[in-house]
């Protein structure tokens, strides 16, 4: 069983409070099926564990998705505007629809400016962060998406709604 080798820091996004029983990471794909099945599955999770589960999302891209360096370099400018998480949602809603006009528009329905993500994405301004993410979950084990870690260790069952919180449970107390 891997374990998380980048222990959660200001670098990352996170919902929950750094004190929490239990640490969810998520290294995911913006494009990936099963990723936009697991963020639904991650919400209700989120209502059942409620104050007691952080929940940090790293970016892990696959090349075979044509489009999900861009979606994660999106995810990480709104993120720089405080908006990770509302694109985050709004990327996973459309993950269907991906092409490369459809990135601003998300932008500006969340009311940032399009051209600011355009010239982001053209100067690459976000690759290093996206970059950082992946980097980690190599030395993490990761070889595929959505893959999960609680409590720093790698979740080796399905990602079902039950497995997860089965799986929650069993890990007790918090690291990572």
């Amino acid at each position: 069983m891997s374990k998380l080798s980048q222990d959660v820091g200001a670098e990352d996004h996170v919902q929950g409070k750094a004190n929490a029983r239990y640490t969810l990471v998520e290294y995911g794909d913006y494009q990936c099926p099963p990723c936009a099945e697991a963020a639904f599955i991650v919400k209700q999770m989120q209502e059942h564990f409620g104050k007691e589960l952080r929940f940090v999302f790293r970016n892990f891209p696959l090349e075979q998705h044509e489009f999900a360096q861009e979606a994660a370099e999106t995810a990480a400018f709104a993120g720089s505007h405080d908006k990770f998480w509302e694109m985050h949602d709004a990327l996973y809603a459309n993950q269907t629809e991906f092409e490369d006009e459809m990135f601003p528009v998300l932008a500006r329905k969340l009311g940032l400016k399009e051209q600011d993500l355009e010239e982001a994405l053209a100067e690459g301004t976000f690759a290093d962060r996206v970059k950082q993410d992946v980097l980690s979950g190599g030395k993490s084990g990761v070889e595929a998406t959505p893959t999960f870690f609680i409590n720093g260790k790698q979740h080796q069952g399905s990602f079902s709604y039950e497995s997860l919180v089965k799986a929650i449970k069993a890990a007790g107390g918090s690291e990572a």
